[in-house]
Formats: C-alpha cells, sequence, structure tokens
C-alpha cells in the first residue's frame, strides 16, 4: 500500500486505495469470498461501511450503517478493541443471533479493529466459507491482524499528512474481490463526465482494452476513445455530448477496435441527472469474444444468465433476455436489479443474497409484471410465473430461468404462490394494491424481514411506522391501526390509510365492548374477513369505513400478556390461505414484543430525562461583568437521552465556563454526565488550571471505566481582565463574536477524549475577551446533520453569531438568552434531531475593565 504518485496520500483517491488494498488482501489471505471496511464517522457511534468487495452494495443497504453499541461483531470489534471470529452458522447465531436473523446463511465471518496509535479508526471484516473449527482459521486470522495493523499505521499517516481526521460518510465503495481465476473479458462500463472529460472505467473494461493488473487505466474521454476506437473517437465524443443533453442517437454504436475488431458502445443518461448535464454512463461489449461454451448456451431452450460477484450480468442467453423482458443489450453490463427492475423486493433481495453467501445454489419463484404487450391471450397468461435457480461460484453466479408451469418437481419449492392457480393469483390484489393481476409479496414475506427492521424502531411511533413501511406493501394492504392496552381499555398508538375521524369512537373502548378489535385481544385470536359484508354479518350494527374490502383484526400479546390489537385493511375483498394467516398472526406476536419494549424504552427514557434535568444546571452562576445563557435540546431520534453537560463554575478571582458531551445514550450516558460535571465542578472551585482539570477528569473517568468517553472543552475567563485559558478535550472548537462583529474559530489545539488514554496530554491555549465580545460553546449536536459535513454546520453558526448582534441593555435590545434562542431555532424546528443540541454563551459586558 504505498502511494503512487507525490502527493498521493493527502488525496482521498488516496485514502479509498488504501481501504480497497486492505480489504481485497484480506480476502485473498482467509479465503473469503468477500469483506470491506467499516470506519467511524462524524456522528458520535456511528460506523459506516467505507469499502464493500466482493459483494454488490444495493442488496447490503441495511448493513452499510452500523451503531458502535449494537450487538454486532463488527460493533463490538470496533469498541471493545478484539478480534470477533465466527467460523460457522452456528457460532454466528449463539453469539449474535440479531446479526444471524438478518444473514440467515451457512457462511463465516472474521473482524478485526482497525487502530492508529491515539484512537481506533474502523474494522476489517471478511466473510468467508463456513468451517468446523476455529482452528482452520488461525492463519488466515494472523494475516488479517497484520494488514489491519498496516491499514491502521497508513491511516494514521493519511491523518498527519491531510490534516484531516479519518472519516466516512456516504455509501461505501463496491469493488470486484480477487479473481481465482481471470476470465474472459466480454464486457466493461465507464462513467464520464461531458463537462470535464473525465472518465472512470472498471477493471473489466480496463481488461477488455488490454490492461491487466492495474497496468493502465484511462481517466479522460480523449484516452478512453483513443484506447477503444481511435478512428471512432469524434463520433463517440459527439454521441456522449448528445446523450448528456438528453438526446441519445440510436444505440448500440458499433465501433472498430485497433485490432479491427467489433465494438458496441450503449450509453445512457442515469435518471437523477439534471437535464442538459452529466453523468453520462457506457457499457463496451465485445460481441466476438464469446466461448463456445456461451455459443452452446445461447442454443438452450431454458434462460440461462451469469453474473460476477456484484451483480453485474456477463451472459445472458436470447431464451433469458425473452423470459426476462429485457434485450440482451440491456442486460449485459448492467446489475441484475437495474436491468431488470421488477427484480428490486426484498424477498428477491434475501434469495440473492443467500446466493451470495452460501455454497448451495437457491431456487425460488418470480412473477413477471403485466406487460400489455404480451397481453394478447386472455388471461391467465400462463407464462407470468418463472422458477428462478442461482448456483453460486467464486467469481461467477449462473442462473437459470424457465416457466413456472414446467416445473414437475414441487418438492422443490418451486410452486407459484404455494401452489395457487394461475387465475387465483391473476385475480389477486397487487403488492401496491393497484389492480389485480399484479404478483403479491406475501407468499415470500418472511417474518425475519419485519424482525429486522423492528429492532431498529425503539418506540411505539417508530414500530408503528416500520409496521407500516414493511408489512401493509408485503400483503397488499392499505390500512392500518395499532391500539394499545391502557388500564383494560384500547387507545389509538397509531393510524394510516382510514377516513379522517372513523376511529374516534372506538378509542378508549373498554374490553367488554363487542368489537372485532376488542375481541381478537381477549380471546387471543386472529379474525380474518374476506369482506365487509362478512364484518357487518358478524358484528350488525359496526361501522363501516367502506362498502368492499377485506380486514385482519391482529391480537398483540407478548410472553402471554396483552399489548393491543392491529387492524389491516385492504381496499378490496380477498381471501387469506391458511399460509398467509400463519405468517400474519406470527408477525403479530413480533409487532407485540416490540410494542412491550418500546413501551419499557420509553419509561427508562422518561427516568434518564428526569435524572437528566435533575443534573443540568437549573441556573448559572452570574457575575457582574460577564453574563451567560444556556441551551439544552434534547434529541429526538428513539427519544434517547443523551450525555451533553454545561456549566458556569466560580473559580478564584475567575469564573470557569465548561461544556461537554458523554459518548452514547440512555441512562448510563445521563449518569456518567452528572459524575463528570460533579467532578469538574470540583476541580474548578479548586482553581486548577484547565490542562490539570482536563487531566484528571480523564484519569478519574478511565478509573470508573464505565465503557464510555467523554469530550469536552474547559476555558477559565478572568473577567476583570478578560483574559482567558483554554484546555479542549476531542470537542468542537469555541466560536469567538469580538464587539465588531467580526467572528472566528478560536485555535485550540486539544487532547482526545476523556476516558481513553490515561497518558493524554491537554495543551493550553490563552487569547483575550474583549468587553462587548461573544463566546460560544456547543456540542456537535448544533452543527452536525446526516449527510453534511460538520465543518459546513460550524461555518453556518459561526455566520449565524455574526448576523445575531451584540447584547444590549438598551430598551428594545436583544438580550443574551434571546441570541441563544435564535442559535437553536435550527436545531428546534428540525423534525429529527439525531443528537442532543447544548449551547452556552458568554458575554463580556461593556465597560468591564481594561487589561492589567
Amino acid at each position: 500500500m504505498t502511494a503512487g504518485a507525490e502527493d498521493a496520500g493527502r488525496t482521498p483517491e488516496r485514502l479509498a486505495a488504501l481501504l480497497i488494498d486492505a480489504s481485497t488482501e484480506a480476502i485473498s489471505a482467509t479465503g473469503g469470498h468477500a469483506g470491506g471496511v467499516y470506519l467511524r464517522s462524524r456522528t458520535p457511534g456511528v460506523l459506516r461501511l467505507s469499502v464493500l468487495a466482493g459483494l454488490p452494495g444495493p442488496l447490503f443497504r441495511p448493513w452499510w450503517r452500523m451503531h458502535a453499541d449494537r450487538p454486532f461483531p463488527v460493533a463490538d470489534a470496533y469498541r471493545l478493541g478484539v478480534r470477533v471470529v465466527l467460523p460457522n452458522a452456528t457460532e454466528t447465531m449463539r453469539r449474535y443471533p440479531q446479526f444471524a436473523a438478518g444473514l440467515p446463511f451457512p457462511f463465516g465471518s472474521l473482524h478485526v479493529p482497525v487502530a492508529g496509535a491515539p484512537r481506533p479508526y474502523g474494522v476489517l471484516s471478511v466473510m468467508r466459507p463456513a468451517v468446523p473449527d476455529v482452528a482452520e482459521l488461525l492463519d488466515g486470522l494472523d494475516a488479517m491482524d497484520r494488514l489491519a495493523r498496516e491499514l491502521g499505521a497508513a491511516l494514521e499517516r493519511w491523518e498527519d499528512d491531510s490534516g484531516s481526521p479519518v472519516a466516512w460518510e456516504g455509501e461505501p465503495l463496491c469493488v470486484r474481490p480477487p479473481a481465482s481465476r481471470r476470465p474472459a473479458q466480454r464486457a466493461g462500463s465507464f462513467a464520464c463526465d461531458p463537462a470535464t472529460g473525465t472518465v472512470t472505467a472498471d477493471e473489466p473494461l480496463c481488461a477488455l482494452l488490454g490492461a491487466h493488473g492495474g497496468e493502465w487505466r484511462p481517466t479522460t474521454l480523449d484516452a478512453l476513445t483513443a484506447a477503444l476506437a481511435p478512428e471512432d473517437r469524434h463520433s463517440i465524443a459527439a454521441a456522449v455530448r448528445q446523450t448528456a443533453a438528453g438526446s441519445p442517437p440510436p444505440l448500440p454504436l458499433h465501433v472498430r477496435a485497433p485490432d479491427g475488431g467489433l465494438r458496441l458502445l450503449e450509453l445512457w443518461k442515469p435518471h437523477a441527472a439534471p437535464p442538459g448535464a452529466g453523468p453520462v454512463r457506457g457499457v463496451v461489449r465485445d460481441p466476438a469474444a464469446a466461448a463456445v461454451a456461451d455459443a452452446a448456451a445461447d442454443l438452450l431452450p431454458d434462460g440461462v444468465f451469469c453474473m460476477d460477484r456484484l451483480g453485474v450480468v456477463v451472459y445472458a442467453n436470447p431464451r433469458a433476455a425473452q423470459l426476462l423482458g429485457r434485450p440482451r443489450a440491456k442486460l449485459l453490463g448492467h446489475p441484475l436489479w437495474d436491468a431488470v427492475p421488477w427484480l428490486d423486493q426484498p424477498a428477491y433481495e434475501d434469495h440473492l443474497r443467500g446466493a451470495l453467501l452460501s455454497p448451495e445454489p437457491v431456487h425460488f419463484h418470480i412473477r413477471r409484471p403485466p406487460d400489455d404487450s404480451r397481453r394478447t391471450q386472455p388471461q391467465p397468461y400462463e407464462g407470468d410465473w418463472l422458477a428462478l435457480s442461482v448456483h453460486p461460484g467464486p467469481d461467477i453466479l449462473t442462473g437459470t430461468l424457465r416457466p413456472a408451469n414446467r416445473v414437475a418437481d414441487a418438492s422443490a419449492g418451486l410452486t407459484p404462490e404455494h401452489g395457487a392457480s394461475a387465475a387465483a393469483s391473476a385475480q389477486a390484489p397487487a403488492a401496491d394494491g393497484s389492480a389485480p393481476g399484479a404478483a403479491s409479496a406475501s407468499p415470500l414475506y418472511r417474518p425475519i424481514v419485519l424482525a429486522v427492521a423492528l429492532t431498529e424502531a425503539v418506540t411505539a411511533r417508530q414500530v408503528s411506522a416500520v409496521v407500516v413501511r414493511e408489512l401493509l406493501p408485503a400483503f397488499g394492504g392499505r390500512r392500518l391501526a395499532i391500539y394499545l392496552l391502557h388500564d383494560r381499555h384500547l387507545y389509538l398508538a397509531w393510524e394510516t390509510g382510514f377516513p379522517p375521524g372513523f376511529l374516534a369512537p372506538f378509542q378508549g373502548v373498554a374490553l367488554d365492548a363487542r368489537l372485532p378489535g376488542v375481541e381478537t385481544l381477549t380471546s387471543g385470536r386472529p379474525l380474518f374477513f374476506d369482506s365487509m359484508q362478512a364484518l357487518a354479518a358478524a358484528y350488525p350494527g359496526i361501522p363501516l369505513d367502506a362498502t368492499v374490502g377485506a380486514r385482519a383484526f391482529l391480537p398483540l400479546i407478548a410472553s402471554g400478556r396483552p399489548v393491543g390489537s392491529c387492524i389491516l385493511g385492504f381496499d378490496r375483498s380477498r381471501s387469506f390461505s391458511t399460509e398467509e394467516r400463519t405468517v400474519l398472526t406470527a408477525l403479530a406476536g413480533l409487532i407485540a414484543h416490540a410494542m412491550e419494549k418500546a413501551r419499557r424504552y420509553e419509561t427508562e427514557t422518561a427516568l434518564a430525562r428526569g435524572l437528566q434535568r435533575a443534573l443540568l444546571p437549573r441556573r448559572l452562576t452570574a457575575h457582574p461583568l460577564v453574563e451567560t445563557a444556556g441551551r439544552y435540546l434534547p434529541g429526538t431520534e428513539g427519544m434517547e437521552v443523551g450525555g451533553d453537560w454545561y456549566d458556569v463554575v466560580t473559580t478564584g478571582n475567575g469564573m470557569a465556563l465548561v461544556i461537554g458531551d458523554v459518548q452514547g445514550h440512555g441512562v448510563q450516558a445521563a449518569a456518567t454526565m452528572g459524575q463528570l460535571r460533579s467532578a469538574v465542578r470540583a476541580f474548578a472551585l479548586g482553581d486548577r488550571p484547565p490542562d490539570e482539570v482536563m487531566s484528571a477528569t480523564n484519569h478519574l473517568l478511565i478509573d470508573l471505566d464505565p465503557g464510555q468517553f467523554a469530550s469536552c472543552c474547559y476555558i477559565r475567563l478572568d473577567p476583570a481582565t478578560g483574559r482567558a485559558c483554554a484546555a479542549r478535550a476531542g470537542h468542537p472548537p469555541p466560536l469567538l463574536r469580538h464587539p465588531d462583529g467580526r467572528t472566528r474559530l478560536l485555535d485550540v489545539p486539544g487532547g482526545v477524549v476523556l476516558g481513553v488514554d490515561p497518558q493524554a496530554q491537554y495543551p493550553l491555549t490563552e487569547f483575550r475577551l474583549d468587553p462587548g465580545a461573544v463566546l460560544a460553546l456547543y456540542t456537535d449536536g448544533l452543527v452536525e446533520r446526516p449527510g453534511t459535513d460538520i465543518d459546513d454546520g460550524i461555518t453556518a453558526l459561526r455566520a449565524a453569531l455574526a448576523e445575531s448582534g451584540a447584547p444590549s441593555a438598551e430598551p428594545g435590545g436583544r438580550s443574551l438568552a434571546a441570541i441563544a434562542d435564535r442559535l437553536t431555532v435550527p436545531a428546534r424546528q428540525a423534525a429529527d434531531r439525531p443528537d442532543d443540541t447544548t449551547l452556552l454563551l458568554a458575554f463580556r459586558r461593556p465597560g468591564a475593565g481594561s487589561p492589567r
């Protein structure tokens, strides 16, 4: 992992190269088939997948973001700094059931922390075939340890060279794993920015153009066209410009390679690209490079296609193109789920993940959506259902397709909709409730999908939102109501799709009311009604919200305790098969347990909030020469309580301004915050210098060993002279607004966060607070938002502080408290605050004196 240019060690591209090299080398060293690197992000306690090698990113989106305190192997490796070795699925289920539930396939995995001298950076992970015992993985594990150490040292050097901390935001880089054997390259792809002429080409395209092993890579459109078809370079450039402008030429383009061979070039513009601008994407194919086996497969009566481990289709015979309803040119060189958009469904994705992670082939059914061009014969159309088998390989996955009515062996699990007839399938409501004839996802829906989604939900509102997002579309439902039990009455917790006010009369109904939503809970039996007429016949006089439609009433019971009831509504009459009733009943149990967990969580949250309010200062220490104001806003994400605090302490002949943030959320974070606030206050009352206060607090937190760390900024201020002395431990730097309105970010060199390194040093920084100046201390919750750079947030806060003006005692003038309110307006108005928001302002009144 060496730099390829003089300044390569200081570029983001070099950082990406370091991560990619470590991932691919770890895969080779351990005999794995996929791997990647998780890195810390700018959001405290959150890791992000930076590189994913050997697996398609879209299929693994739920694992792109990982909280460091979750019970997952990556989180444990990062948080505890230990290797996590899972040789097989049995050991994974025993130690990490939630991780195993999300990826229930027979594979093993290795996770090694990546750390530099001062701090952990992330985790290097590999997924590989399962083995019976850890002993078979020791050699590969030693190699991973070495690679993780080398990567940590390289990241430390990158930080020193770039002056920026290593942090990853956004999507992972998806790369191909090291090939066990180099296949003949028939297609490759690239992206081009017409405005700059820059090109990004993938490895298969470089190999197709004659480069191997990173020997050469085209980076400009001129270089690409010169290597691809020098005689047609002008027509290719013109086609790129036309495509960017929105009027692509007839495709594919036939161009001649330098050796005279034919190449096919296809260009298209992504849907998200702005009008009249790039990027433009392209695929280059060599139609003459087909192997004899491919030519033979072209003649097979069944559909055959091949894709690499990133899901890109590298071969498809004519029958596969016909069955998938896509021209071969639209399949080759494209990810399968992009080329065939109707395969982009959770149930299908789960099977494809299994093929990528398991050594055994997977078999399942897919249903093509209606296509009016094929509807020349009466319904049902027997070719709608397709039997799909995917056979995994080290580099290439092979899929076969055939009409489902040709499958003879039902024991293989290849039967459309659990044996339902094509006619019944054609009359079933669509997954989106739009019209009969579209496929219903319910037979393929597995309870594990909802279970995994519910693990992220911690409040009743979030649980309900997950049910709406995951459950309703899968079964074609359009309406949902969830009632929770309290004091033997049912109260509406969530509803969607019902007419306004319709559910109001059912609010607070007692358990002796004769209503299906009540009786399903008291009896513990789910109730299913194929139509509104059936519902009215069973409950005469019950108000109805529609003239047609089916209803399902599910009891929410957790560990034998009644929690509430769930009502699913459908816009059309429909029957519920035995399998659907069983699945819905099981899902109701999952929802009930999630609701019960949410209740306990909200109880703990109320306790933690009360504890935090008791620990924060009710009023700040007053001084005739300095005015202070503090603001605290709790985070809204999951209603979790954080560990932010602020304080103003009289110390000797001066005062101390303190702000801090304990990592994590919940009662533990609030309790740790209280201990740190008390410790800092005690050290401040002893009038110790800021660096000694930081060091003493650091040792205290290490001795307490709560498994948490904290950031802090401590400033000792002499109100009479304005002299200030600051020390900082991993906390955002203060802002200073001068009396003339100029603002600047104070350069306060800091040490590492508290609770990590007992030898940590916290340098002192001196500055002056002039009369009329305002000093602003804040936590990252005020300046950090998901998907944005924290530096942008600090810049915005700096601008807002400059525009706020100085506090004034004149009639109608703005007070310091009003300025604090104004600076926290964006946080107050945000629909979601992922973290707590804390602000502490100090204003040195004019006429406070001059330097002594």
